[in-house]
């Protein structure tokens, strides 16, 4: 691949830090932009800031200006479980928007859009198979994902009985539905910062470090499609 989109929310700081200056930087449909080359060819990090509308105009800015043909989105989110709370660095398998709700026109069920036949929105699953080969820590998550900071245990115990997700944020839903319409994959790695009865207090005290173990996992997924890896050997291979 030789231009890939990295969609930031709120986490720019730990690109700065883990990534340098950028070969170039620019304003593009609205957002800055900050472009470094790599092996083979470039990677657009662009800093769309928090939310579904921010992250779903970024992303198709990545793929109708920038040209991506694959879109990464890292960021740091919030667990619903105990057992994902501490699991470190996650790799989404597919996201429900959970307040986008048309059931009263279509008779679907919540968070369900007319074009798909379930309310997750899936993830590519080659691309979620290859981050866990390259990084055998990630554990795979469904994500609940709307406009909403999810603050505190009670709220995120009723959205878990509600999504049946393992994590909550704020971009995944959009990133995953814009891609999907453009035929374009999209990888989404997370990690977490607040537990299931944390909120806003652990997220700040926690989020750089987070983004941090995050983006690390970002960049060895990014240098096995630069470099592929070999194939797994099964045993019939022996």
């Amino acid at each position: 691949m030789k231009n890939i989109g990295l969609l930031v929310a709120v986490e720019m700081g730990a690109v700065r830090r883990r990534c340098g200056a950028p070969d170039r930087e620019r304003v593009c449909g609205g957002f800055p932009v900050r472009t470094y080359r790599r092996d083979g060819g470039w990677l657009h990090v662009l800093h769309c800031g928090m939310g579904e509308l921010a992250a779903a105009a970024g992303t198709q800015v990545l793929i109708g200006e920038l040209g991506a043909e694959l879109v990464v989105n890292f960021g740091v989110v919030g667990a619903l479980t105990g057992a994902v709370a501490g699991a470190g660095a996650c790799v989404v398998t597919g996201a429900v928007h959970y307040d986008f709700d048309a059931s009263g026109l279509t008779g679907a069920p919540a968070g369900q859009y007319p074009d798909l036949d379930s309310p997750v929105i899936p993830a590519d699953p080659s691309l979620v198979a290859l981050a866990r080969r390259v990084c055998p820590g990630l554990t795979p998550v469904l994500c609940a994902s709307a406009d909403k900071f999810v603050d505190g245990g009670e709220a995120k115990a009723a959205l878990r009985a509600r999504t049946c997700a393992d994590i909550c944020e704020m971009e995944a839903a959009a990133v995953l539905l814009t891609c999907r319409r453009n035929g374009v994959p999209a990888l989404l790695l997370k990690t977490v910062s607040d537990g299931p009865e944390g909120g806003a207090e652990e997220f700040a005290a926690r989020m750089e470090s987070a983004a941090d173990l995050c983006l690390a996992a970002v960049e060895a997924v990014l240098a096995a499609l630069e470099r592929p890896i070999p194939p797994e050997r099964t045993p019939e291979d022996a």
